[in-house]
C-alpha cells in the first residue's frame, strides 16, 4: 500500500483519538427501532434515506463508524458492507454487530480506494463519514465505480453554510455572518480550531456538486436541506438549533448512476 493521502492519514489519527468518545452514542443507535438522522435525530419517516424493504439488495456505507447505519440496512434484510478510515471505530462496530447478531462485512479502508470490485452493490450511504472527511472528487467517483447501473447513492453532511458562517479561527458559535468567501471552500482544516480542534474536512459549492454529479455519471433525484425540529434544544458543535430552524446546517444528497 502506499502512502495515504494527507488528509486521509489526518483523520485517521483523528478519529482513533477520538472514537472512545462516540462508543456510548452508536451504541443508543444501534438499539433503535427507527433510524434518525444527522445532528437533530431528525426520524427515518420524516426524510425516507433508506428503502423500505432492501431484501436481496447488497449495501455498502462509506465511512461507517460505529456501524449502526448498516446494521439498520442489514436489519432490512441487506448484504451490508461497511469501511472506516479508524481502526478504532471499527473495533466498535464489529463488537456491536456480535452483541446484536447482526452481519456485517466491516473493513479498515479509506473511501476514496475501496479495495472491492466494480459494480458490487445496489445502494451506497454516508451520514457524515466520507460525505465530510473524504475528497468529494475522489469518493464521489468511488462510489459511482462500487454501485452497478441504476444504483442509488445517498448522503447527508454537513451544509456548506457551516463552513461559511464559522470564524475564520474555528471558534464557536456559528454566525449569523459570512465569515470566509463561498467560493475557494473546497478544503476546511479544522486542526488549529480555538474550539474543538478536528481534522480535515471537505465540501463544495451546489455548483460544483452538480457538475460533479453529471460528470462523474450520477443523475440528481433529491436534495433535502434540512431544518432541525421546532421542538430541538442546545447546540450541536457550535450550532445552536436556533441558527439550524433558521439556516440549514445539514444536506442530505440522492443521485442515481446513471443506466
Amino acid at each position: 500500500m502506499g502512502e495515504l493521502p494527507e488528509h486521509v492519514a489526518v483523520n485517521r489519527e483523528y478519529w482513533d483519538g477520538m472514537a472512545h468518545e462516540w462508543v456510548e452514542a452508536g451504541e443508543r443507535s444501534w438499539k433503535q427501532a427507527e433510524p434518525t438522522w444527522g445532528q437533530w435525530g431528525v426520524p427515518e419517516s420524516e426524510l425516507r434515506l433508506l428503502p423500505d424493504d432492501m431484501a436481496g439488495m447488497r449495501a455498502i456505507e462509506l465511512g461507517c463508524g460505529t456501524g449502526y447505519v448498516s446494521a439498520w440496512m442489514a436489519r432490512r434484510g441487506a448484504s451490508v458492507t461497511g469501511i472506516d478510515n479508524s481502526a478504532e471505530q471499527l473495533r466498535t462496530a464489529q463488537r456491536l454487530s456480535e452483541e446484536h447478531s447482526v452481519t456485517l462485512e466491516l473493513i479498515h479502508g479509506n473511501a476514496e480506494d475501496v479495495p472491492l470490485p466494480d459494480s458490487s452493490f445496489d445502494f451506497a450511504i454516508s451520514e457524515y463519514g466520507a460525505a465530510i472527511w473524504a475528497d468529494p472528487y475522489r469518493w464521489i467517483p468511488e462510489a459511482h465505480r462500487l454501485l452497478r447501473p441504476g444504483g442509488t447513492l445517498v448522503f447527508l453532511g454537513n451544509h456548506i453554510f457551516v463552513g461559511l458562517c464559522s470564524p475564520v479561527d474555528g471558534s464557536y458559535p456559528i454566525t449569523r455572518r459570512l465569515e470566509r468567501p463561498y467560493f475557494g471552500s473546497h478544503r476546511l482544516d479544522w486542526r488549529d480550531a480555538a474550539d474543538d480542534p478536528g481534522g480535515i474536512e471537505f465540501t463544495l459549492t451546489f455548483s460544483e456538486w452538480i457538475r460533479l454529479f453529471r460528470s462523474t455519471g450520477f443523475e440528481i433525484i433529491d436534495l433535502i436541506e434540512i431544518q432541525a425540529p421546532a421542538d430541538a434544544t442546545g447546540s450541536r458543535s457550535g450550532i445552536s438549533a436556533d441558527w439550524a430552524r433558521d439556516f440549514p446546517n445539514e444536506h442530505v444528497w440522492t443521485v442515481r448512476k446513471r443506466l
